[in-house]
């Protein structure tokens, strides 16, 4: 086989995984805003929480409990929880239109009630885009079996 065939193949066999290390624009958005909600979350910055929650958003969080948008803020105003840290990883996005699914790892850690927790979940964030704008539509977090 020929220098040049060799490296043909090895380029065609490469362009795959070139185009998908490049994110549309769209889904670096919604990462970007998904890194806005978890670093909020973390400080408990309620006003740029709510900015991002679609109306008639619904979260369901690790013990099983469902909260509609005001519901969730009351609940992670809670100044008896104190987050200390707060990550994502693994995220992949996938978009449809003027709507975005992400999925994903949460790692979370802090006190509550004076006691320590961690959380180690997986996540389905759905972002709708209204009037050009992505907010956050509905949540779940759970807690893998296997822990």
């Amino acid at each position: 086989m020929k220098l040049s065939q060799l490296l043909a193949i090895c380029t065609l066999c490469l362009l795959p995984i070139a185009a998908s290390a490049q994110a549309s624009p769209e889904v670096s958005k919604v990462l970007a805003l998904e890194k806005k909600w978890t670093d909020a979350y973390k400080l408990r910055n309620i006003k740029i929480m709510t900015s991002m929650l679609a109306e008639d958003f619904v979260i369901t969080v690790e013990d099983g409990s469902v909260f509609g948008k005001m519901g969730y803020m009351s609940h992670t105003a809670d100044t008896a929880t104190q987050v200390d840290l707060a990550e994502e990883s693994d995220l992949r996005v996938v978009v449809h239109g003027n709507v975005a699914v992400v999925i994903g790892a949460y790692h979370e850690m802090g006190t509550s009630k004076g006691k320590r927790y961690e959380y180690r979940d997986r996540l389905t964030d759905v972002w709708m885009k209204n009037d050009g704008e992505w907010q956050l539509f509905a949540s779940q977090y759970s807690v893998p079996l296997a822990q």
